[in-house]
């Protein structure tokens, strides 16, 4: 199944890579930042179609058309297009990302970083890859010292679960924080070692599954930002994860802020 995803993943992306910076329409969803495109959409349904081919029975749960059949077994979890808003602009920072999900066990994920060429790949008990080698988290341990990544709702201007003071805080007790605009790329780059950690409010399923497993898979840590472990299916989730050795601060910080 994993060589699956990975030849879809990387259909998907010469989709998106050919109508990069090319004329398409842009539709808004809910506000003015929260966008949409026709690549995104077109990149969505090519990955719907190899599903529907080759696991005609399994569910699938995609951001831009939703669910279907969410009692089989297995579910694909996709993201056709992580990173919309950098893909509208011409900033090329944004991925593919699909996992998989076997009752309530996520058993695979592939993120594929479109204009870079790189593909993270993971399965369950066999570790996380960036281009067929193995990965794993680093071992930094003090959090003033560490680089960290988050990125901010659609819906920022209402602060929800004080994203702006979380945001803070950690600029306050880190060596810097990045933003990039595509949560699939910042788990791959927790599970590379490249962020010590990385947090953000009110993810939704497709942003969460491919990474949570991409991280766990390279040695670290993914909890809500209470420190428990979480489903993935259906709800939008806070999540925080890390290379382990700075979770507890981290979420020390999250629950300061969250009073």
């Amino acid at each position: 199944m994993i060589n699956n995803i990975i030849e879809v993943s990387k259909l998907a992306g010469e989709v998106i890579r050919n109508g990069f910076n090319q004329n398409f329409e842009i539709e808004y969803k809910t506000n003015s930042s929260n966008l949409v495109t026709e690549i995104d959409k077109k990149s969505e349904e090519l990955i719907i179609d190899y599903v529907k081919k080759n696991y005609p029975s399994h569910g699938i749960l995609a951001e831009e058309s939703g669910e279907k059949g969410l009692d089989s077994e297995y579910k694909w979890i996709i993201d056709p297009l992580d990173g919309t808003t950098n893909f509208a602009h011409g900033l090329p920072i944004f991925s593919v990302s699909i996992g998989v999900i076997k009752g309530k066990e996520i058993i695979a994920g592939v993120i594929y970083d479109v204009m870079s060429d790189v593909l993270y790949s993971t399965e369950k008990g066999s570790g996380s890859f960036r281009n067929g080698s193995k990965i794993s988290v680093n071992k930094r341990d003090d959090i003033k010292t560490s680089l960290l990544v988050t990125g901010f709702p659609y819906d920022i201007a209402e602060n929800p679960l004080n994203a702006i003071e979380h945001f803070n805080e950690f600029l306050l007790n880190s060596r810097a924080v990045r933003r990039l605009g595509s949560a699939a790329i910042d788990f791959c780059y927790v599970a590379s070692g490249v962020f010590d950690g990385f947090w953000e409010v009110t993810l939704q399923p497709w942003d969460i599954c491919a990474g949570k497993l991409m991280v766990e898979e390279a040695g670290g840590k993914v909890t809500d930002f209470v420190g428990n472990n979480y489903e993935i299916i259906r709800d939008s989730k806070d999540s925080v994860s890390s290379n382990g050795f700075i979770h507890d601060k981290m979420i020390e910080i999250l629950r300061k802020n969250s009073k």
